[in-house]
């Protein structure tokens, strides 16, 4: 049986072909996401200006807290897409940032005592679910080759951990040549004594 003859040059094309596809494809999904930074920069807007038409009296607390909670949770939104603009990828600890925070605005605005046993129980369900995932996310492996979630915190703790080996190593070095120099100035002089 003869093998089909293959043309490295067809191979290649399709893999440039393929690559350039990709490319395109990650381009036009980056123009969404731009489009949607965009629209949310222009609700965070919109929201803060209605925000300071509240604060006119008479004056709605629960619809204040509500307002600033609902920016906050817009802010942490745009931050998470700008993330993915960045380094192209969804940064699971801004998701669960502003899940945590959605949940606390709902609780605020209905009011703790309005609200259900039941539906208090779930929120405080979710949130213990949140905050161990926020845990739980240092010990996960990256995501991407190259793209470490907790890098800084790994480079911080590398760098103290360097910076009090490098001071002990100095506060050693510098002990033994303060004796050192003791031990030669007191041989010289025991030697000084015998001649």
């Amino acid at each position: 049986m003869q093998k089909p003859l293959t043309n490295p040059l067809t191979n290649g094309y399709e893999w440039l072909k393929r690559n350039q596809i990709v490319r395109v494809l990650e381009t036009v999904q980056d123009l969404f996401v731009i489009s949607l930074c965009i629209a949310l920069f222009a609700l965070m807007a919109i929201q803060l200006r209605e925000m300071f038409f509240e604060l006119l009296p008479p004056l709605d607390f629960p619809g204040v807290t509500s307002d600033i909670l609902f920016l906050l949770i817009l802010v942490e939104l745009f931050r998470l897409l700008i993330i993915y603009l960045q380094e192209q990828r969804v940064s699971i600890g801004v998701a669960v940032e502003v899940s945590i925070v959605s949940v606390l605005r709902e609780v605020i605005v209905r009011g703790v005592l309005e609200t259900s046993w039941i539906q208090i129980l779930a929120a405080c369900a979710f949130l213990i679910v949140m905050a161990a995932l926020l845990v739980v996310r240092v010990w996960l492996p990256p995501t991407f080759d190259g793209v470490d979630p907790e890098k800084r915190l790994t480079m911080r703790n590398k760098l103290i951990a360097t910076d009090n080996s490098s001071n002990a190593l100095e506060t050693a070095t510098h002990l033994n040549s303060q004796s050192l120099s003791s031990i030669v100035t007191n041989g010289t002089n025991g030697l000084g004594h015998h001649d």
